[in-house]
């Protein structure tokens, strides 16, 4: 009974993980679309919540990362219960303070330390798996994102160099929206995974089910909680993006969008937990950099890479702190 409980605690806590995620993500995919006023705050939400929803069907290769690239065999659900805890809190402080860090990283992190508190060894975490699937995305997703989103947006002044910018903002503003679109299906994608992962993970170590392959039930519980959590939305963070961090024209969202998702959609492809939130920040810098280098306000984008640097030790420590907490309880 005891372990039907606490199953049952770390789905709700997983989908809460996932929800919490939607709006702390919700300016990934329409932050540059509002602050250019293509599209009103309402009508960009629905889109982005009704293709975040679509996103989290299209595969599982990223929740099979999350399940069993990680941590060998099965873990404890105190360990799970931790990391998820772990990430939340995280994610409260950030999207309270209206940074955009990772969701992901913060999952990851938080996982990683509270399966090293619980088992007192480090030989539990599969370390190639981390290197290879987390921290070298970590650093060269965003890099990729910065450098494809300059040469798109450089291409397209090149490409209209002798049109008007009235003509350009009209043309791009309902191009704009076909990209914030992409980038709201690629977020859904890759982000609406972990949940599931972890999920898996959980009924896995509690014999529930006999390998790792994601249960649909699974799949389409974290795609409606993914898509209700961006509909409460994230304003805090969609200000820092898509206003504070520069001011952009329609063209240049478009820009930004896609660069940012044909990059998500890649580390999708590869089984990559990948943050969206640092390679749509990132392209949103190199967007502003093809303008010019003083377009981008870097000492704002430098709090963000701080960020984004932190969130995987920080959520580490916290896990292990929660999991020492959780220890007391139940020994």
């Amino acid at each position: 009974m005891l372990e039907t409980v606490i199953l049952i605690t770390v789905i709700l806590l997983a989908l809460s993980f996932d929800f919490i995620n939607g709006f702390h993500d919700t300016a990934n995919s329409i932050a540059t679309t509002v602050s250019t006023r293509v599209l009103t705050p309402r009508a960009a939400i629905l889109m982005a919540a009704t293709l975040n929803f679509i996103g989290a069907l299209t595969g599982h290769k990223v929740a099979k990362t999350i399940s069993s690239g990680l941590v060998y065999g099965d873990v404890s659900q105190h360990v799970i219960i931790s990391a998820l805890l772990a990430a939340i809190i995280w994610n409260l402080i950030t999207w309270y303070l209206g940074i955009p860090s990772s969701s992901s990283h913060a999952l990851i992190g938080g996982l990683v330390g509270s399966a090293i508190a619980f088992t007192g060894r480090i030989d539990k975490i599969q370390w190639d798996g981390v290197l290879d699937k987390v921290i070298i995305p970590l650093f060269t997703s965003p890099l990729i994102g910065f450098f494809v989103g300059f040469l798109v947006m450089k291409l397209i002044y090149f490409i209209f160099r002798s049109v008007s910018q009235h003509s350009v903002n009209k043309h791009f503003s309902v191009l704009q929206v076909i990209s914030s679109a992409f980038m709201a299906l690629s977020h859904g994608g890759n982000d609406a995974q972990k949940s599931m992962g972890i999920i898996t993970l959980a009924l896995f170590s509690a014999g529930e089910i006999t390998n790792k392959d994601v249960p649909f039930w699974v799949v389409l519980a974290c795609a409606l909680a993914m898509a209700l959590g961006t509909s409460v939305g994230g304003w805090k963070i969609i200000k820092t993006m898509g206003v504070n961090m520069i001011k952009l024209q329609p063209s240049g969202g478009f820009a930004a969008e896609t660069s940012a998702a044909a990059v998500i959609q890649t580390m999708t492809f590869l089984g990559a937990p990948v943050s969206t939130t640092h390679i749509i920040s990132t392209a949103i810098m190199g967007v502003g950099s093809a303008k010019r280098l003083t377009a981008v306000r870097w000492s704002l984008a430098k709090s963000i890479v701080t960020a984004w640097v932190v969130t995987i030790p920080v959520t580490a420590l916290i896990g292990m702190l929660v999991m020492s907490i959780l220890d007391v309880f139940f020994q």
